[in-house]
């Protein structure tokens, strides 16, 4: 995959080196700072001292190997093409394409949704509409699941980012009042996780088509990550058989069949007809 030229996003939040719980920032800053003023002590000295009280171990290494930051600089440029992408997209519909906030965090993260830690994988929070990453994740898809290469990781940031954009076009909200006969919650999620791994084709075609990333091998890359992380897959490994009725993601072969479909055509309007269609037909 090609992303070395294109921009990097100011998006990005790095938050590995925060510890949770002793971060201040916004309104726990304001705190410290009239707590500080009332005591008749200097703000900042008593913000130092918060940082300072973290408990042993809890800050991150200060230097960073150089693996690591080709990581960092490979999502804002990734983010940032997903930016672009969406923002021309959006903008095609008479709409405006807010962006996303993209959270880098090491071993757990407090959002809006709760405080998650690395083992739920990167997800999306809609509260706060921020996507929450562990690096560490994409050394478990190479080591653990044998799939590796960049645009595979890529496809990760833009699953995440297709649910910032069901959000944004209240697919989300709407989706529970379309709800189809005999569909069961986890139904209608794997609906909404397909229909991610859809609006990740369909970026991905666009970034393609405007920016020249896809290399030969990519699109396979892509796919091995997609297979192994579907359910029947992810099941099998860990209990050794397959629940149907406890997928939550979707089987492997459709969450292939749904990111090649967004690739392949790039058609916004297709994404729709993943609530159209009866359940077993995804």
């Amino acid at each position: 995959m090609k992303w070395e030229d294109g921009r990097e996003s100011e998006n990005v939040e790095d938050q590995r080196r925060v510890p949770v719980g002793v971060a201040l920032g916004g309104a726990g800053t304001v705190i410290v700072v009239v707590i500080a003023l009332l005591l008749g002590k200097n703000p900042m000295a008593l913000l130092q001292q918060a940082q300072n009280n973290a408990p042993p171990g809890a800050q991150a290494p200060a230097q960073e190997s150089p693996e690591e930051a080709r990581k960092v600089t490979f999502v804002k440029h990734v983010l940032a093409e997903t930016e672009d992408v969406w923002g021309d997209l959006f903008q095609r519909m008479g709409k405006q394409y807010r962006q996303p906030k993209l959270v880098l965090f090491t071993g757990k993260v407090s959002s809006a949704c709760g405080l998650a830690n690395a083992a739920v994988g990167p997800f999306y929070c809609p509260g706060d509409e921020k996507v929450y990453i562990d690096l560490q994740f994409y050394d478990e898809l190479k080591d653990r699941f044998h799939a590796s290469g960049d645009f595979a990781n890529a496809y990760v940031i833009a699953h995440e980012v297709g649910h910032h954009v069901q959000n944004l076009m209240g697919v989300s909200i709407e989706s529970k009042h379309r709800k189809l006969p005999n569909d069961s919650q986890n139904q209608l999620s794997v609906r909404l996780e397909l229909q991610a791994d859809f609006l990740a084709g369909v970026w991905a075609f666009w970034a393609n088509q405007k920016m020249k990333i896809l290399e030969p091998g990519d699109e396979e890359k892509a796919i091995t990550a997609a297979t192994a992380i579907g359910d029947d897959k992810l099941q099998k490994r860990a209990q050794g058989y397959v629940v149907p009725e406890k997928f939550t993601h979707g089987t492997s072969q459709q969450r292939v069949k749904w990111f090649r479909e967004g690739l392949k055509s790039g058609k916004l309007s297709e994404a729709d007809q993943l609530f159209e269609l009866p359940y077993r037909g995804l």
